[in-house]
């Protein structure tokens, strides 16, 4: 793939067909670095449970927009209970008394936005992308390998919301799961981050999120590239 920060992004005709309110953002970012999470990044997720708590919610369901993924998620035989979509997941856990995971730098800040904004946010790396990131609906079989070694390749069920490249499925039912295959690692120096939106949170406020996000990476590298993508229905 091209070192170049521009990343071709699809997103099928029939996913917005099924949700014609559904928009996607995804930032480049190239020049940036990684590392274990430090002072700065905890801050960061620090703020973000004290956040959650002071939100005065009881269950995150509550919010719409977790209600709106809710729903999507059940359209597609996910039962969210089981298989919550990532913002739901990160804010029910500190609803529930837990903190926030720390994983590394670049997960940190973006789950401190994920959770802040109430949006369903995901990071790759996009050197190990091949090919276009399409947001499509599996026809069925394609791989899934969420150890990233070939060792427990899972078989995506038909009708499935998937992230995929032309090697196979990024991330399951959405937003739920990502694969170790492009995970964000201690060697990424280019990144993309999947905001998605449906209603319940406006398209101002998703353009916002990706706003907060590239503050944070501009503060830690001063000469990261950024490029943003939007995708909405036509």
């Amino acid at each position: 793939m091209s070192p170049s920060v521009d990343l071709e992004v699809v997103v099928d005709p029939a996913i917005h067909a099924k949700h014609p309110d559904y928009v996607a953002l995804v930032l480049v970012a190239s020049g940036v670095g990684n590392g274990a999470t430090d002072a700065e990044s905890d801050a960061r997720l620090v703020e973000a449970e004290a956040a959650v708590r002071a939100a005065g919610l009881e269950r995150a369901a509550d919010h719409p927009h977790i209600a709106s993924w809710r729903a999507a998620f059940s359209a597609f035989g996910s039962k969210p209970s089981k298989y919550p979509s990532s913002a739901e997941a990160l804010i029910g856990r500190v609803l529930k008394g837990g903190e926030l995971p720390r994983v590394n730098v670049l997960v940190d800040l973006y789950n401190s936005v994920s959770v802040h904004r109430v949006v369903p946010l995901g990071g790759e790396d996009a050197d190990r992308l091949e090919g276009a990131l399409r947001l499509t609906v599996a026809e069925g079989g394609e791989p899934f390998d969420p150890r990233g070694d070939g060792s427990d390749v899972e078989a995506v069920p038909a009708g499935e919301v998937v992230w995929r490249d032309d090697r196979g499925v990024t991330c399951r039912r959405w937003n739920w799961r990502q694969g170790r295959r492009t995970q964000l690692t201690e060697a990424t120096s280019r990144a993309f981050f999947v905001f998605d939106r449906l209603d319940g949170l406006a398209v101002e406020d998703l353009r916002a999120a990706a706003d907060d996000l590239s503050q944070l990476l501009v503060e830690r590298w001063p000469d990261c590239h950024l490029h943003l993508v939007e995708r909405c229905a036509p």
